[in-house]
């Protein structure tokens, strides 16, 4: 039913210029795509299994907007309905996780600066953001490692960056494999253990969002009305001011002093 509406009331050519959307609708909009994406994604993993699995967090750990969360629930729940194995797919599921992150860091130890001149390095890692990493690794290395590792966006660049700076290698993969094989198995985990619950929420999503959308549009309306109100509030103060100003001169013209 979301992939007819989307596809009539958008098609091929995106969003034209001659569709108005209300808040409520762009907010609608957005979660179809993303759910679309997702459905793209755990079809990919369940085409090719582990190896669509590996492929995909690998695809994330690189810089890929994919979260790699996504792809670990995929695999937890495929292994609930014994599409994959559960410890084979777990494994698949960290060591595709930690490849990317090892070869950003071993691209920016051997690239050096001269990765960071490539424009999609620069879409990712910004001078000023190049400067904030260097300047954490240098003084809180593996906290900052363990911070990125669960910060989307923000993983690539500092791993990139970790290897420019010099990290040991056996620090930067000391702190990102302890991060990693805690929250992967956490997540995996709870796809595995709780998958009736995930396809339960997943089900109540878009009626969430209906609510949320109402929720903003009703704070935007009451919003509007106050503004109005304090406006409408201001002016009538201050004709209630200039009449009071004018019955006054009125008044002295009138006094004696001035006849």
């Amino acid at each position: 039913m979301h992939r007819t509406q989307w596809s009539r009331g958008f098609g091929t050519r995106g969003f034209g210029a001659s569709i108005c959307l209300s808040p409520a609708d762009l907010i609608l909009a957005q979660a179809l795509r993303f759910d679309l994406a997702m459905e793209h994604l755990q079809s990919f993993v369940e085409q090719f299994t582990y190896l669509g699995v590996f492929l995909v967090l690998l695809a994330g750990s690189l810089g890929l907007p994919i979260p790699e969360e996504m792809a670990v629930l995929a695999a937890g729940v495929m292994s609930h309905e014994g599409l994959i194995a559960p410890w084979p797919a777990l494994l698949v599921c960290v060591l595709g996780v930690l490849s990317g992150d090892i070869v950003l860091y071993w691209t920016g130890r051997n690239g050096g600066e001269r990765v960071v001149n490539w424009r999609a390095v620069r879409f990712l890692l910004t001078p000023a953001r190049e400067q904030r990493l260097k300047k954490a690794f240098r003084r809180h290395a593996i906290k900052t490692i363990v911070t990125a590792r669960h910060v989307m966006g923000f993983r690539a660049a500092a791993f990139l960056t970790a290897g420019i700076a010099r990290v040991p290698f056996w620090k930067f993969l000391l702190a990102d494999g302890g991060a990693a094989l805690a929250a992967v198995p956490f997540a995996f985990g709870l796809a595995y253990f709780f998958t009736d619950h995930i396809k339960a929420i997943y089900d109540n999503v878009h009626r969430v969002e209906r609510w949320l959308a109402l929720g903003v549009l009703g704070l935007a309306a009451a919003a509007v009305i106050i503004i109005v109100k304090r406006r409408d509030r201001v002016v009538v103060d201050e004709l209630g001011e200039s009449a009071k100003g004018r019955q006054s001169m009125r008044r002295d013209l009138k006094a004696p002093g001035h006849s």
